[in-house]
């Protein structure tokens, strides 16, 4: 495994943005950028050995940098997906976040993760890897405490993209990290997913309200459009009349993982019939959202030139539940001051038997 940099670009305000390329014998490349974590490409294989980007993004670096974007591929944090009412309470303390979805916060505020210069360093000797460093201040979009964040973004040689998520403060706050990558399996210019097959072992779902938020309600997936535990089309219940469904224009929610914490075992599946391309999830995290790109028509172009419509990518994020300080039901997201926050993610690329 090898990795090599290269100079993207100077933005309109200043920032340096560089791109590192993560590579293995197999084909497999991988662009990260110092501009938000942002998963720039990711190249792999078909069953005839045909090379596509299977991510979705864009060509212009500005386009990173438009406030409430699609996120394309970003390291989301504070807390990525949605905290209700943009506040919380921790330690007898209320926090009033940035507000960026309407009252709510979603993707840690006007100025997340997404949209910062990371420190960058290649480690590991012969078997290389990218790590990124940031420093969230204490006080940063309303979160309590200096936060020291580290990602580190490896290539196997097999065709796995690991991610690992490391933080720790010097005061009692919240965190929450994932990767908001969209995938195509068929490739980034290829059109909708809705054909791609879906697989997430979970018997379980977070129940939304009519603005995406949980509600602190847990439903069994059997019976509903929700039940993805064996290999299921995602267009095949997308335009429902469940009320789930209606209220998130398509899938926007968050499965509550039957794996517990055990990287060892399959989180989720999504298989392309078309090009042969599978890929698997595993990670330590208790939950995962499924968002099958329901409002990208709003998006600007993207690479190629490729206009982007609605579903033509879906997302994959692995994470606490969404809207968990307000639900004691639900794992807490809290990093007590001196611990150590770590998660792993793996997204391995293989082919269809």
């Amino acid at each position: 495994m090898s990795i090599t940099k290269k100079f993207l670009a100077n933005t309109k305000s200043g920032l340096k943005v560089e791109s590192y390329t993560l590579s293995n014998s197999n084909g497999m490349e991988v662009d990260i950028l110092n501009l938000g974590g942002i998963v720039y490409s990711l190249r792999v294989p078909d069953r005839n050995g045909r090379i596509d980007d299977v991510v979705l993004g864009y060509d212009d670096i500005e386009s990173y940098l438009k406030p409430r974007g699609a996120y394309f591929g970003a390291i989301v944090g504070r807390h990525a997906n949605r905290i209700g009412d943009a506040c919380f309470e921790l330690n007898g303390i209320e926090y009033k976040l940035a507000k960026n979805d309407g009252e709510n916060q979603l993707h840690g505020g006007i100025k997340g993760f997404d949209k910062v210069i990371w420190q960058a360093k290649v480690i590991g000797g012969d078997n290389e890897k990218l790590q990124l460093s940031y420093l969230s201040k204490d006080g940063e979009e309303g979160f309590p405490g200096n936060l020291e964040v580290k990602v580190i973004y490896s290539v196997t040689e097999e065709n796995e993209l690991k991610i690992e998520y490391y933080a720790a403060a010097d005061k009692d706050t919240v965190v929450n990290l994932t990767n908001h990558s969209y995938f195509n399996l068929t490739g980034q210019a290829s059109g909708d997913i809705l054909n791609h097959k879906v697989m997430i072992n979970a018997d379980k779902f977070t129940v939304n309200d009519d603005k995406a938020l949980p509600t602190g309600e847990i439903l069994e997936v059997q019976g509903t459009p929700m039940d993805f535990t064996s290999l299921t089309e995602v267009g095949k219940n997308i335009n429902s009349n469940y009320d789930q469904i209606v209220f998130g224009s398509g899938y926007d929610h968050n499965w509550v993982l039957n794996t517990k914490g055990d990287i060892s075992k399959m989180a989720a599946e999504v298989v392309d019939e078309k090009s042969g391309r599978v890929l698997e999830v595993y990670t330590t995290k208790p939950g995962v959202q499924l968002y099958t790109g329901n409002f990208l028509h709003e998006a600007e172009t993207g690479k190629g030139g490729v206009k982007y419509d609605k579903r033509s990518g879906l997302c994959l994020e692995t994470q606490y539940f969404p809207n968990a300080l307000k639900h004691k039901n639900f794992p807490s997201p809290i990093l007590k001051a001196g611990e150590q926050y770590r998660h792993v993610t793996i997204y391995k690329f293989t082919l269809a038997k």
